[in-house]
């Protein structure tokens, strides 16, 4: 079977302070990396970003210098859009929705429900460790529908893998 390959389109990285002042900023990168996008696919994947930006800043330690978090975009097929945030200097754990919660402790509970609204929200999420073997952060991704014919030109600092 003859699968035609699409090119991989990837952003370049950017590099944040663990820290939650500077989600102004990653949210303000988004939206200018995104322009031409639709509207409403930017506004959903700015609030998921928010989310794992903010789950990347609790676990890493912020004091510490290094303890960075890494945005990474991409699209890696013609109707897929990925967002991807790494937690340098993170303690490595891997993020999870609770699942024994009961339905009057979710609503009352206060955290945790970043993922939730991650899961619901993209066509899929995951994760992994940055290296097995060493507790240097975790990489969380997520993942959005696009319809192609609404995919703008995109700028030339966007780097094209054929």
């Amino acid at each position: 079977m003859n699968h035609a390959m699409h090119p991989l389109v990837t952003w370049e990285h950017r590099l944040y302070p663990g820290d939650l002042a500077h989600a102004r900023a990653v949210r303000s990168d988004l939206s200018a990396d995104l322009a031409g996008f639709d509207p409403d696919l930017v506004d959903t994947v700015q609030l998921c970003v928010s989310e794992l930006f903010a789950n990347c800043v609790k676990y890493t330690d912020s004091g510490r210098p290094g303890a960075d978090v890494l945005r990474a975009l991409s699209l890696p097929g013609p109707r897929t859009l990925r967002v991807g945030l790494s937690d340098w200097g993170g303690s490595g754990a891997l993020p999870c929705i609770p699942a024994d919660r009961t339905d009057d402790e979710w609503d009352w509970a206060e955290g945790q429900r970043g993922l939730a609204l991650v899961e619901n929200l993209s066509t899929g999420w995951g994760h992994r460790r940055l290296a097995p073997w060493a507790d240097l952060g975790t990489h969380v991704w997520a993942e959005f529908a696009l319809d192609p014919a609404g995919v703008p030109a995109l700028p030339p600092f966007v780097f094209t893998c054929p």
